[in-house]
């Protein structure tokens, strides 16, 4: 319970989207002798139980955040995950489908910044 606890923290105050991998790095540091498996299980029981979500994304480890409402910028390039704060489709979702909505997740595909830059980089060098 000890490392739930500290991982349920340290997911709920990053301001990145942790990989499982990242999770257990960190709390390496505090726990020297906590193993990959037990920040798996960790993480899994933590998404059944609706504390934190897991964000999958083809071509990409699985990612976890926060479980409060807000939805996702990825980058298409790099895969940056970002936050941004929409207003709540879910009832305008019940209401076009007419089922009742437990839960949605938004992701809006676009070119981050960076890569942004980096291909127009890439561009004016081929001029």
């Amino acid at each position: 319970m000890r490392y739930e606890t500290a991982i349920l923290e340290m997911i709920r105050t990053s301001e990145d989207h942790m990989t499982a991998e990242q999770v257990f790095l960190a709390l390496k540091k505090q726990y020297p002798s906590v193993v990959l498996a037990t920040i798996y299980n960790n993480l899994n029981s933590l998404c059944q139980q609706g504390k934190i979500r897991k964000i999958s994304m083809e071509g990409s480890p699985d990612r976890y955040d926060r479980n409060t409402r807000h939805d996702h910028l990825v980058c298409r390039r790099c895969g940056q995950l970002s936050d941004v704060q929409l207003a709540d489709l879910t009832r305008e979702l019940e209401r076009q489908t007419g089922v009742s909505i437990d839960g949605y997740d938004l992701r809006i595909r676009y070119l981050c910044p960076r890569c942004r830059a980096e291909l127009a980089a890439e561009t004016e060098e081929k001029s």
